[in-house]
């Protein structure tokens, strides 16, 4: 058995972190008390010396009211006064700010005061002021929970052991890791590590590696470090293949018995050119009276998905599918998602749908829900939908297909497209009207060769068959949400998910405000309504200008975050009381949830109570945050090795953010944003002047802001960081 390292050994030296593991053996116990000898011996203190400085140290947060003297010599701690459970913000400079529902601002933790706290642990934290500033600072206590233990990162090798350095740069000390904890991992090697001790005395938490991954820099390396460092696999295992293998995918007479058969509909997709999981289709009938029955199909994984299999718990556990710039990692196997539940052309499918009566002028007459049989008679991609939609013609005779043949559209087909699109365009202006923003905002996209090398960047933007899609899908899912949490016009108890969106933060849009003024745009906060014209009339101004992204992304951030909950708060971004998600359950698992309830509800069912749901929405908005937090970084990957090839080049670009330490630069042609460093900028020296989000010369009083026109050269790629230098050429 080994023995205990002391952490106090020799006479006249001061315990090191004594008030810090002092409160730590408080906090095992709260309402234990414990005497200066009590905690000598968890300290393994054996000498006079040792035990005189806990017995001041004692009086000492005693007399702070720290802790209690409860009987003579006999201390616990003070829970009642300065300790609070939050979660940590950990920075790139390792400072951290510790987060909690007590306080209504985040509150500073230097990096002394961390305790081996991690970026997002929940912590027990003591508050207190600083003397001089009179500031609020968090001492972290006690680490209640880490929110995760593995972490990606390159091996570097010392002998016969080695540390991994972390990738995120808000994992501050590196893990050490024995010459037995290797798992054929060598010198240089991109690794998971898993945390799986962090000694008293250490200054770096030991672990294990987990997982090779291969050599930094190489593709498919960066793309699965990209997906694990936010937790997200990048297979499925063998036993849930296997039993999407075996789940029986015939559609039988009997089960089209008990659905309302569509199949004689004029029914079609339209998609994404690369697109394989067809969520959605939509079915057009033209009525005797003059209206139209326009039915919005969506698959019914619900049917395939059964509850606790462990199918379905891998669905829920991804709760999204995450789209990388070269892949889509699914939330259900390919078998599913591409196969038998994606709505493909000339092929009968079981789905759940929405179908509506609507007159001419787009006013809903009738609606009916209910799982169907459909088939589709055509897939389009955007392009083609909107080929038809710009001609304004019936019949387009030599159309080339997505296989590269020419063909002939039916007419019925193309006057449904056509009629639809007048409709959305009726139903869309109508939203705006009653106070929905409209973020068009560009993507950027990536042509990728062979081996997945971007030789080419393009901006796909929302046009009229993109919108014709969208003002359908958001018809449904209003719908839908109305049709549960609306009986008889009064709001009902029945749990179901809601999508909600609340109002923006006031602060967040007088900084937004202050920002848009310096390029001569104004917005009105005075109200809800004035708020959500004037950013309407502001995302339109500015749409095409070169300040036009930068904008765009700023007023997003103003905006507070969508989330999915069984609490109804509305969406403010849409301009909807009730709203769901019902259309796209191949790729998020709150869809799902809505079937599974919604066809509850229709078969007469009381309202099942909430509290699972709640958890389930809980996850599913988080795991969205973390599979958009990936998506983003391989685009932030793919602008790297995109710009790797055009060293020494010049591009025009905008500022798009100013720091103390450099200028951030946006390339208007191709979207990728990369840094100055302001010790780089040689015609002066720079000072950043946070008032102006600018940086000031110092002799030539030549300013630099956000939102000016400058020229840059690519200094460096750094692809493991994802990162961009610029030098700059021209202000």
């Amino acid at each position: 058995m080994s023995r205990k390292k002391k952490i106090y050994k020799k006479k006249g030296k001061v315990i090191k972190d004594l008030t810090r593991n002092i409160f730590k053996i408080f906090n095992t116990d709260s309402n234990k008390l414990f005497n200066y000898k009590q905690i000598a011996a968890k300290l393994n203190i054996s000498d006079s010396d040792g035990k005189t400085q806990i017995l001041k140290k004692l009086v000492e947060l005693a007399a702070a009211n720290k802790i209690i003297e409860v009987e003579r010599g006999k201390y616990k701690i003070n829970e009642d006064r300065k300790y609070h459970i939050g979660t940590l913000d950990v920075t790139s400079n390792g400072n951290a700010y510790f987060i909690c529902d007590d306080f209504q601002n985040d509150i500073f933790v230097p990096a002394v005061n961390l305790g081996k706290g991690l970026h997002k642990d929940t912590v027990k934290a003591y508050i207190y002021k600083k003397k001089r500033s009179n500031k609020l600072e968090a001492d972290v206590v006690e680490i209640i929970e880490r929110y995760k233990l593995e972490y990606v990162g390159v091996l570097q090798m010392h002998k016969n052991f080695g540390f991994v350095i972390p990738d995120n740069s808000k994992m501050y000390a590196d893990i050490f890791i024995s010459q037995g904890k290797l798992n054929g991992a060598s010198d240089g090697d991109k690794v998971v590590a898993c945390i799986t001790d962090w000694p008293e005395n250490s200054k770096n938490p030991f672990g294990k590696i987990t997982q090779l991954l291969g050599k930094p820099g190489e593709h498919n390396t960066e793309i699965h470090s990209i997906l694990l460092e936010y937790g997200l696999p990048y297979e499925f295992p063998p036993e849930i293949e296997k039993e999407a293998q075996s789940l029986p995918i015939e559609i039988t007479a009997s089960e089209i018995n008990k659905r309302r058969d569509m199949r004689e509909d004029v029914t079609f997709t339209i998609d994404p050119r690369d697109a394989k999981d067809f969520d959605d289709a939509l079915s057009f009938t033209p009525l005797e009276n003059g209206n139209y029955e326009i039915g919005i199909h969506i698959a019914d994984v619900s049917h395939y998905l059964q509850p606790n299999t462990k199918l379905d718990m891998e669905a829920y556990d991804r709760a999204t599918s995450v789209y990388l710039v070269d892949r889509v990692v699914p939330m259900l196997p390919e078998m599913l998602s591409n196969g038998v539940c994606s709505l493909r052309p000339q092929e009968e499918k079981l789905t759940f749908s929405a179908v509506f009566e609507i007159t001419e002028k787009a006013q809903i007459v009738n609606q009916w829900f209910g799982r169907t049989v459909t088939f589709s008679d055509r897939r389009f991609a955007y392009e083609e939908a909107q080929s038809v939609i710009e001609t304004q013609s019936a019949t387009i005779p030599a159309t080339v297909s997505l296989t590269g043949e020419a063909y002939e559209i039916e007419s019925p087909i193309t006057n449904a497209i056509l009629t639809m699109n007048n409709l959305a365009k009726i139903m869309r202006k109508k939203r705006m009207k009653e106070g929905a923003i409209s973020f068009d905002k560009v993507e950027v996209k990536f042509t990728l060769d062979a081996n997945a090398n971007p030789t080419g960047v393009f901006f796909k933007e929302a046009k009229d068959a993109n919108k014709l899609i969208e003002e359908f899908m958001l018809l449904a899912n209003r719908r839908v949400a109305e049709f549960i949490g609306l009986q008889k016009g009064k709001p009902s108890k029945n749990t179901f998910i809601y999508r909600v969106h609340d109002e923006p933060d006031v602060e967040k849009l007088a900084a937004l405000q202050n920002i848009v003024s310096k390029f001569g745009y104004k917005i009105n906060t005075d109200t809800k309504e004035s708020t959500s014209q004037s950013l309407n009339k502001l995302l339109k101004e500015v749409h095409g200008k070169g300040e036009a992204n930068l904008v765009e992304t700023l007023a997003i951030r103003s905006m507070s975050k969508a989330e999915y909950t069984t609490h109804n708060i509305g969406h403010y971004g849409l301009a909807f009381d009730y709203y769901s998600h019902f259309t796209s359950p191949i790729r998020r698992y709150p869809d799902v949830m809505t079937h599974r309830l919604l066809q509850h509800y229709l078969d007469g069912g009381i309202s099942p109570k909430d509290e699972l749901y709640e958890q389930r929405c809980k996850h599913s908005s988080q795991m969205e945050e973390l599979a958009s937090k990936a998506e983003r970084e391989s685009i932030k990957y793919m602008q790297v090795k995109y710009m790797q090839d055009h060293k020494d080049q010049e591009f025009e670009g905008v500022v798009s953010g100013v720091t103390e330490w450099g200028i951030y630069v946006e390339i208007t042609s191709n979207k990728c944003e990369g840094m100055v460093r302001i010790r780089d900028i040689s015609d002066d020296y720079y000072i950043f002047d946070e008032k102006q989000y600018a940086v000031v010369g110092q002799s030539t009083k030549a300013i630099i802001q956000l939102g000016d026109e400058v020229t840059v050269k690519v200094k460096n790629t750094d692809l493991e960081r994802k990162h961009l230098d610029f030098s700059l050429v021209n202000h």
